[in-house]
């Protein structure tokens, strides 16, 4: 399959982005079965961050053990693994609920000439996570994805003396934090990065918006079937 012209990125025809959204379950359905691969096979899915990140997420919802999911550093390398072709799918965010479109995201995807399957609507919901026998009180720093920490503002506020660090990922701050085991540190990611990255859960539901959420595209190389 050949390299796609750069330019727009390709809805595939009679579909549009934008177009799924989780209370309409049969759209979501709808699109497991056109991403579902034949036999037994498995589709290699690349998404940003580590493994219990938010596009992992959504990469078991639609695909389940279907997919090996391939992570990637930037929204460039997940772009670059499917122009490659060393994956034939990737999810990236293009819009969370709290802070809006996800920055340079969209131009990315129509730049590389990548072709629109659908888009998926996935709950998100940020936890803080820290090493076993910490707790809140004692933190003093705090882990995340930039889009992360400006979707828990709230929480940030009220505990003034929890200095807020950037970090390339969600589940990345996770398992750094677990890695370095300081009592004075978190992250702020998904619940089931507790249980992944063994850390103890410190306080759920930290974001602004409890009915938080970030649509995925989900997208592939252009000229395939």
């Amino acid at each position: 399959m050949g390299r796609v012209p750069r330019g727009r990125c390709h809805p595939e025809p009679g579909r549009r982005t934008g177009m799924m959204t989780d209370h309409r379950g049969r759209d979501v359905e709808a699109l497991r079965q056109r991403l579902r691969p034949n036999g037994g096979e498995h589709s290699v899915v690349a998404f940003q961050g580590e493994r219990g990140a938010y596009g992992h997420l959504a990469i078991e919802r639609l695909w389940g053990a279907r997919a090996w999911d391939f992570p990637c550093r930037s929204f460039a390398d997940v772009i670059a693994a499917v122009e490659r072709g060393t994956a034939h799918y990737a999810v990236l965010p293009l819009h969370n609920e709290l802070i809006g479109e996800i920055p340079g995201v969209r131009s990315a995807i129509e730049a590389a000439g990548l072709v629109v399957v659908g888009d998926v609507r996935q709950p998100v919901h940020h936890c803080l996570l820290g090493p076993p026998g910490s707790s809140l009180a004692a933190i003093t720093a705090v882990y995340s994805h930039p889009a992360a920490l400006a979707q828990c503002a709230r929480f940030l506020q009220r505990h003034a003396t929890v200095v807020p660090h950037e970090a390339y990922d969600t589940a990345g701050a996770a398992r750094d934090v677990a890695a370095r085991g300081r009592r004075d540190e978190a992250a702020i990611a998904a619940e089931g990065c507790a249980e992944r990255y063994s850390l103890q859960l410190l306080a759920r539901d930290v974001g602004d918006r409890v009915d938080n959420a970030t649509t995925f595209a989900v997208v592939r190389r252009g000229g395939g079937p």
